[in-house]
């Protein structure tokens, strides 16, 4: 089953997934592994994460090892149809297409549920939250799930507080090869992919806003200063500021920032970031995206009913017009840019992230048993110490390195309370 933009766009999508196969031998080591073990036969998985060609070979890796697969987009504006028109021309289950309306997207996401699926694998929680809300007739199927982003963590924390949430959650995002390297130098360097393909304006010697300073905002802040910007930081944790400042960025808070920033790029998981008062304070010409996963940070609502004009400036940057001489521009209506404006991150950095989404999959099948019975935030699973270390040891012999290993001696010095050697 099928619903897309055009199956005829098959054979660009698969181009892109060929390529993407190339550069993932991590995954490209799991389809081999899978393809002979079948961990997932008989079990449905649905699947919510942004639709490109990173996520159509994890669609494709988990289907080689007997997966039954339902897929569909985690964002209107990130799905690209020629990657889904391959994907439904392989066999699997693919409702999406780019520029779906609201409630288009949220039968995309009823169509993918309708399957009865065993296994859940979202990007910022709204297959969790469907099924928790409007198809509760469903959750009887679903063994567990796995989620991507530090926002879908944000959510299943809040339901498991609550005693809301209803099966187990592998909080895929905080794995070690997931966040460390996916949230820092993907998000980096495909945040400004993204920026770059769209406005053609140069980095260096600009002032680059920074909002929020987790793993994400580290990334895009390396980034920028790597690129010749004077970065700026703006946070509400006491901590995560000293660590800027001691990074060598300033720290202000965003009403200052507002009037000397030429670039404003959101990483906060919050809502309201940057709000009317921080419109009205900057100048001409200043540009806003947002890299958090809702389109929130930014207050699209607020800048549209003051907007006195907007214009389509060019592809993805719309300008508003805030008073006689003064306009501001964002990019891609407020969405993740990396992906609402480019091909999001890296494919060796996916690689390692959707490994780690593979093996918790498997995880769960293998462990349902001892999983079943679980409630509250016992049903928060952290991903195990041994998924972590088995994706970084096939990362480093693939990148050809090696290294040390503890000799007996050196083990019973570290397990020992004797400081003799």
């Amino acid at each position: 089953m099928h619903h897309i933009k055009d199956i005829a766009l098959a054979p660009s999508g698969e181009h892109k997934i060929d390529w993407v196969r190339k550069n993932c031998p991590l995954l490209r080591s799991l389809e081999e592994d899978f393809s002979k073990e079948k961990p997932f036969e008989g079990i449905r998985i649905a699947l919510s994460i942004h639709l490109e060609a990173k996520t159509a070979y994890l669609c494709r890796v988990l289907a080689a090892g007997g997966a039954e697969m339902y897929i569909t987009g985690s964002n209107p504006l990130s799905t690209q149809d020629d990657v889904a028109a391959a994907l439904a021309a392989g066999g699997l289950n693919v409702f999406a297409w780019h520029g779906c309306t609201e409630e288009e997207y949220d039968a995309n996401i009823a169509q993918v549920l309708a399957g009865n699926c065993n296994i859940i694998i979202d990007d910022g929680g709204d297959l969790v939250n469907m099924l928790h809300t409007k198809m509760r007739d469903k959750l009887q199927y679903v063994i567990g799930g796995c989620e991507e982003t530090t926002t879908g963590i944000i959510r299943l924390i809040a339901m498991a507080k609550e005693k809301q949430l209803q099966f187990p959650m592998m909080l895929v995002n905080d794995a070690d090869c997931k966040h460390l390297f996916d949230n820092r130098y993907g998000t980096g360097q495909s945040v400004f992919d993204g920026i770059n393909r769209t406005t053609n304006l140069i980095v260096a010697g600009k002032k680059v806003v920074v909002a929020g300073y987790g793993w994400c905002g580290k990334g895009v802040a390396m980034r920028a200063k790597g690129m010749g910007a004077q970065v700026i930081v703006t946070e509400i944790d006491p901590v995560k500021a000293i660590e800027a400042v001691m990074d060598g960025f300033d720290v202000m808070p965003m009403a200052e920032a507002a009037p000397i920033g030429d670039f404003f790029i959101t990483v906060t998981g919050c809502a309201g970031v940057i709000d009317e008062d921080h419109f009205r304070l900057m100048k001409n010409g200043a540009i806003l995206c947002n890299a958090g996963h809702f389109d929130v940070e930014i207050n699209m609502k607020r800048l549209r009913e003051i907007a006195l004009d907007t214009i389509d400036q060019r592809q993805n940057i719309t300008g508003y017009q805030i008073s006689d001489d003064n306009w501001i521009y964002v990019l891609a209506e407020g969405r993740l840019v990396n992906l609402a404006a480019g091909d999001g991150h890296p494919a060796e950095i996916m690689d390692m992230s959707f490994a780690i989404q593979a093996l918790s999959a498997k995880y769960l099948v293998e462990h349902k048993a001892e999983l079943a019975g679980k409630e509250g935030t016992d049903l928060l699973i952290r991903v195990p110490r041994e998924v972590d270390l088995e994706v970084a040891n096939r990362k480093l012999s693939f990148l050809g390195k090696q290294i040390d290993t503890l000799t007996p001696e050196q083990e019973s010095y570290l397990n020992s309370s004797s400081i003799e050697f």
